[in-house]
């Protein structure tokens, strides 16, 4: 606006101050206003009264550095936070700090093409700019730090107030909500909750913005995991769109294998089918008692196409994850459980790999095809090895002999080539939650494993390597899926972690799988070889996906990648989409501009896939958590799995369950903490405590909320040494006869030397 210059009788209207600081793209002073009416002099005293009377009226706000602006606007420098990409893939930001009624004005990030553009959860200083239609363009100052987000957490009511517990263990404050700030929030219910600007050396505040349900409801405990970790759960309108336009395939110019009996063999919770299998002895007599197989692989590039909205889709989440009691898809559901999913009796499209060996497992040739199948039969793990123990039921018994004991025929053959090639065999049960018919939490159980598992398992990697070797052949580009040998600190580590369980291996040898399989060996029983398992584990490099060929230390092989998920996998979906267009097989082929991408998009899928396994992990700790809850007070076996200067780490035998026993509960001593050798020693009565101790505790605290509990030793109360708790120089060789416990011997106290870090608690590699 150009206002009307006043002469010095005709002075600025409080409607016409009011218009020019309305139509101002950013907050003004009076000197600003001053100027443009040009007003001088004795008049200013008449400019201030018509803006005080502005603003008691609460027409405007006076802001920092003394500036006026209309009420409720932003200021005109602000921090603010993208929460969404609008339809044109414009970032629209909120502010971080919003104390008015009803929602924030809408703010469009301005950026320049040579700069990448802000993401969502991008936190940005940005000059701000207001337009004629109460909208705010933000150009870019800096960005800063990555925002954490809304926390979320258990809301309770504490007098006319509330308090907002974190779920997330490393946030140790609790949050103070205003009753008009809460929302209504219930106590009990999990919420998200900003946290508002103010001093950090107090309990801050916030503001809830959602109420997610009750915490004792178990489909909250993985909605907390969702939302803790933003993970996409809906799908816009768009991709849902083309996912329901989706059609079933004919054969055309596929390979018609609906003659062939492939079935799929899934875990009995399964949520999508991606895989079929069959084999059969090899007809060909150069090949005398070798084996021909077919892995079918679901055909998801024939529907999500690069550039499409469910492509796009895909790409953002990366993959699928796993909750006990829900999946949030990489592809809506109309795809992932139904079109693309392998299920029986119904013709599918495939990707499929036909195998020869020999009668040693070893790899003759092999061949891909787009094919049509119509799978026999959807079998479990356990309805597929009972059928091979002899144990059919009726789905099973007509297939026993013909389909499935094939199968473990050729598996016989791979297994021999498996254990020359001698890849990591670690042992880590996974923790199954079992349900009952009310929905509550019936049982957590270590999942079985059968030796069905282990065939499934190795038909998946010779169908990985089977693609990852063509594309190399072919010079195409491909997705490999990289596992790096372990650094040599970790080794140094693990060397002398090993070492106090009578487990050695030499130092500063060069590694190998051979080397770690020959330490497991070692072990003396199952709950030693999960612990050692569990070590070897923490000492390995993180497998990450990447378009450089650097090979995978764990599975001793030159070329992998992954190509039998595509359901629940970009990685193996960007692998088709290759092979598609170097072998010619029709449309969905990857384009030149995907390609050259491959090492942008195998970043963000390896962040996504961590992502995704730690809000797994947590969530089976919180429904453990919540099983064991009614149990406190109960005695549990468990092993020591950590020892730190707080305490032992536990690993309960039964339910995986993990637990810290803090060291005031190891018994009335003082107990001196041996970093390198990972024990606690008692100063005055010279017990020890050590890793891969096997003691029996009691549960005694249970947090649903974090999924932490805490125990204490059962026999650590009368200050006498069982045992398994003697120092190490009485305790009796493995498997020989325990000698009589020795007169505890007074130990020096032992210092860190200087610069030594305190060890710290190493949590598995995902």
């Amino acid at each position: 606006m150009t206002p009307k210059k006043p002469t010095r009788d005709h002075l600025p209207t409080k409607e016409q101050v009011r218009a020019f600081i309305d139509e101002s793209e950013t907050p003004v002073g009076k000197r600003e206003i001053g100027r443009a009416f040009n007003i001088k002099g004795a008049d200013r005293i008449y400019l201030k009264k018509i803006l005080k009377e502005l603003i008691e009226e609460g027409q405007l706000e006076r802001g920092r550095k003394r500036e006026l602006a209309p009420a409720g606007a932003l200021p005109s420098v602000a921090v603010i936070e993208v929460d969404r990409i609008d339809k044109d893939g414009e970032p629209v930001a909120r502010p971080i700090s919003w104390q008015e009624d009803g929602k924030p004005p809408l703010i469009y990030v301005l950026h320049p093409g040579r700069t990448q553009a802000p993401g969502v959860g991008d936190r940005l200083l940005a000059r701000l700019a207001r337009q004629k239609d109460g909208t705010y363009e933000a150009r870019v100052i800096r960005r800063l730090e990555a925002s954490a987000g809304p926390t979320l957490g258990v809301y309770t009511k504490v007098g006319k107030d509330g308090r907002v517990q974190p779920t997330n263990r490393k946030l140790k404050k609790e949050i103070i909500v205003r009753d008009e700030n809460s929302m209504g929030a219930q106590t009990g219910e999990v919420v998200l909750c900003d946290i508002l600007p103010g001093k950090t050396h107090a309990l801050p505040e916030g503001r809830v913005t959602q109420r997610v349900g009750p915490m004792d409801d178990a489909a909250s405990l993985s909605l907390i995991a969702i939302h803790a970790h933003g993970i996409p759960d809906h799908f816009d309108d768009v991709t849902i769109k083309e996912a329901l336009t989706a059609k079933p395939v004919t054969l055309g110019k596929r390979t018609d294998l609906r003659g062939l009996p492939l079935l799929t063999i899934d875990p009995a919770d399964a949520r999508d089918r991606d895989d079929a299998v069959w084999a059969a002895p090899d007809d060909d007599p150069k090949n005398e008692g070798g084996w021909q197989a077919i892995v079918a692989i679901a055909d998801v590039a024939h529907y999500v196409t690069h550039g499409s909205a469910l492509d796009k889709a895909a790409r953002m989440r990366g993959n699928s994850v796993y909750f006990p009691d829900r999946v949030v898809p990489m592809l809506p559901h109309e795809l992932s459980s139904d079109l693309c999913s392998l299920h029986e009796n119904v013709d599918r499209p495939v990707m499929a790999v036909q195998m020869w060996f020999d009668a040693e497992g070893k790899k003759l040739r092999h061949k891909f095809m787009r094919a049509l199948i119509r799978s026999v039969a959807s079998l479990t793990y356990r309805q597929a090895q009972d059928a091979h123990d002899g144990l059919t039921d009726d789905k099973t018994e007509t297939l026993a002999a013909d389909v499935i004991e094939p199968l473990f025929g050729a598996y016989a053959a791979l297994k021999k080539a498996r254990t020359r090639r001698q890849p990591l065999d670690l042992d880590l049960p996974e923790r199954r939650i079992e349900f009952g018919e009310d929905g509550f939490i019936k049982a957590v159980h270590k999942r079985e494993r059968f030796e069905a598992h282990m065939l499934i398992e190795e038909f998946m990697i010779q169908a990985n390597v089977a693609a990852a070797e063509t594309l190399v052949q072919m010079k195409r580009p491909c997705m490999f899926r990289v596992h790096e040998p372990p650094a040599t600190d970790k080794m140094i580590g693990l060397h002398e972690t090993l070492g106090e369980m009578n487990i050695r291996f030499a130092k500063g040898q060069v590694v190998t799988t051979a080397t770690f399989n020959h330490i497991l060996a070692q072990a003396d029983n199952e709950i030693d070889r999960e612990l050692v398992s569990s070590l070897i584990l923490r000492s390995q490099s993180q497998a990450v996906y990447s378009p450089e060929n650097l090979h995978h230390f764990g599975l001793h092989l030159s070329n992998y990648a992954h190509f039998t998920s595509p359901i629940r996998r970009y990685a193996d979906l960007l692998v088709h989409r290759s092979l598609i267009a170097a072998l010619k097989l029709g449309d969905g082929g990857l384009k030149e501009e995907e390609a050259l991408e491959f090492t942008e998009i195998g970043t963000q899928i390896s962040a996504t896939e961590r992502r995704a396994m730690v809000a797994e992990r947590e969530t089976t700790d919180r429904f453990t958590a919540v099983f064991l809850a009614n149990k406190v007070g109960e005695i549990f076996q468990a092993k020591v799995s950590g020892v730190t200067r707080a305490g032992l780490f536990l690993s309960f035998d039964d339910t995986g369950a993990d637990a810290l026993a803090p060291i005031s509960t190891l018994g009335n001593d003082f107990f001196n903490f041996d970093p390198e050798k990972h024990m606690l020693v008692g100063k005055r009565t010279g017990r020890v405590f050590r890793l891969a101790d096997r003691l029996a505790v009691r549960l005694r605290e249970v947090d649903i909320v974090t999924g932490s509990m805490i125990a204490e030793i059962e026999d650590g109360r009368d200050g006498g040494a069982s045992p398994s708790h003697r120092p190490k120089s009485d305790r009796s060789p493995r498997g020989a006869a325990k000698s009589p416990a020795r007169k505890p011997v007074k130990k020096k106290k032992r210092t860190l030397p200087k610069g030594k870090k305190r060890a710290q608690r190493r949590q598995p590699r995902d």
